[in-house]
């Protein structure tokens, strides 16, 4: 029988709800449960795949094809479970599909409303595909009292009622500030939060309450009196210098211990060796290198958040601190001295995905200092097609080199993909079709030439299944002129039509691949291409 787990947030956003429910279904698994994390999203986009990187992160993008939150990444991430088209719904999702129903005349002629449809929709989603889980933790997104999150608090509301008490808990996350002039923690917007969900029908069960200072015992007791909780379930959650070394905190404080005594269950010693293990690697570097990220979303880390993190994992695989400057890509096209003086730094330089023609030629500038001063290169995605643009223009004499992307081109190394094969069958796209859903998403298989780079940074696999997340391809009608060039097409589609790789044999490390690897990096089994690229960073660090 699966419990559910229902975490809100309160006060203000960016509190930390998905690191949080990340890190205690961590420590559920560390005591033997198996445990799923869903993420409800309130906004009316059908997904986030249209929405600027700006506004909302990167685009978590599952093996099934799905265009997630970025919670989604902390989820996979922190407990290895791969999620699931099932495990993120968006209001603009649920709407679609009511409005589709009602058009068809599936209800019969009734009133539709968002109380029973809207909410029978959340309850349903919530309650989807659950055998043999032991706990199932759902994120409600947003801030309580968001007219955007009530139906999903009501929704919430109504499976506590149908559910009970010894199958749900309801976890709400609060800030606790410290005002400086008073020199003293304020517990009064925790208290009201706390209202404002339960004026909604929903009493809390415990309290993460994020603070930058220790939490001392009389606020704690406070908290609990005038919240109608336990002292023991009003849970401190300080500042920590690393997500890794979240769980851990999150345990000492007996965050997954008091979730276990709402439920009544037993609580085996949980396994944190891997975790300890992990803050180790990454408190206790035994070297550090510089990698350039030249990008053109660089103004919002979020941006590239499983990016940011496939690094950092690649520094615990070889034990060395990775120092991460986020450039952006339009500063070089201002002429090469801003080039030589921004990258010849750097250990390594990676050129990640993105969209459209801005920063472009920035980027096709990086790859050729890379290529040319024998630093390590990672192209991803779009990176992998600015290499393939260079190589073009560079080494394979194709001066006009350009991508349909950004408008008409007589030379077209990179265009529009028309067609592919999928597990759903043969897929057709034209360059006026939807943006939304439309791309190749999700994990797709490659084959690599047995006698390549990436083959034996795969461990000597010849076949590979990664997430890709584009439209445009590089032009296969390229492949023998760049590879006189000196770029090597090392993986392909299995049909062979569609180029996956790109490396340089005759460089120390210069790898391109269209699929991004980063969505499948764990800290604790770090990507074999982001341990690969940081052990040529460390490599050429002693070199310089």
């Amino acid at each position: 029988m699966a419990r559910f787990i229902f975490i809100t947030g309160g006060v203000v956003s960016s509190l930390g709800k998905g690191l949080m429910a990340a890190s205690l279904a961590a420590l559920l698994q560390a005591r033997g449960y198996k445990v799923r994390i869903r993420k409800f999203d309130p906004y009316l986009n059908v997904d986030p795949g249209t929405m600027s990187p700006y506004q909302h992160g990167e685009v978590y993008v599952t093996d099934d094809g799905a265009e997630t939150d970025l919670d989604l990444g902390h989820y996979e991430r922190f407990t290895g479970v791969s999620a699931r088209q099932a495990d993120n719904i968006t209001s603009g999702r649920i709407y679609r599909d009511i409005i589709t129903r009602e058009r068809r005349g599936d209800y019969l002629g009734a009133t539709v409303q968002v109380i029973p449809h809207v909410t029978d929709a959340i309850k349903e989603f919530a309650q989807a595909d659950i055998d043999g889980l032991d706990f199932v933790l759902c994120e409600i997104g947003g801030t309580v009292g968001d007219i955007e999150s009530l139906p999903f608090i009501e929704a919430l509301r109504q499976l506590r009622n149908e559910l009970g008490r010894e199958q749900t808990c309801s976890v709400h996350v609060t800030l606790v500030p410290y005002v400086a002039a008073a020199g003293e923690l304020k517990t009064k917007p925790t208290q009201h939060s706390v209202r404002e969900l339960t004026s909604l029908g929903v009493q809390p069960d415990l309290l993460l309450c994020r603070c930058e200072h220790p939490l001392p015992e009389n606020e704690r007791n406070k908290i609990a009196l005038f919240c109608n909780v336990r002292k023991e379930a009003v849970i401190p959650a300080l500042d920590a210098s690393s997500i890794y070394s979240v769980p851990l905190q999150y345990h000492a404080e007996g965050l997954d211990a008091e979730v276990l005594h709402h439920f009544g269950l037993e609580t085996p010693l949980p396994d944190l060796e891997r975790w300890e293990d992990i803050v180790d690697r990454f408190q206790n570097p035994e070297g550090e290198v510089t990698i350039g990220v030249v990008g053109k979303y660089v103004g919002l880390p979020d941006a590239y958040k499983s990016l940011n993190e496939a690094l950092v994992h690649g520094g615990m695989a070889n034990r060395v601190k990775v120092n991460i400057r986020w450039i952006d890509a339009e500063m070089f096209e201002a002429g090469d001295d801003e080039i030589v003086t921004k990258l010849e730094p750097m250990h390594g330089i990676l050129v990640p995905g993105g969209f459209g023609v801005r920063g472009t030629e920035g980027k096709i500038a990086s790859v050729r200092f890379a290529r040319e001063r024998g630093v390590p290169f990672f192209g991803i995605c779009l990176g992998m097609q600015m290499a393939c643009i260079e190589g073009a223009r560079n080494t394979a004499g194709i001066a006009a080199a350009g991508s349909t992307e950004f408008g008409p081109t007589d030379e077209p190394v990179v265009g529009i993909i028309t067609e592919w094969m999928s597990p759903e069958g043969l897929q057709k796209r034209g360059a006026n079709t939807d943006l939304g859903g439309t791309m190749r998403l999700g994990a797709y298989e490659a084959k690599l030439a047995g006698n390549s780079h990436v083959s034996a940074l795969y461990g000597g696999a010849t076949t590979i299944s990664e997430r890709h997340r584009h439209r445009y391809e590089v032009n296969g009608a390229y492949r023998e002129a760049l590879e006189k060039g000196g770029l090597v097409f090392s993986g392909m589609s299995p049909d062979g039509l569609l180029p996956e790789i790109v490396e340089r044999p005759d460089h120390p490390w210069f790898v391109g691949v269209q699929f991004h690897p980063e969505l499948k990096s764990r800290p604790f089994d770090p990507h074999p291409l982001f341990a690969g690229f940081i052990a040529a960073a460390l490599q050429q660090s002693r070199l310089v």
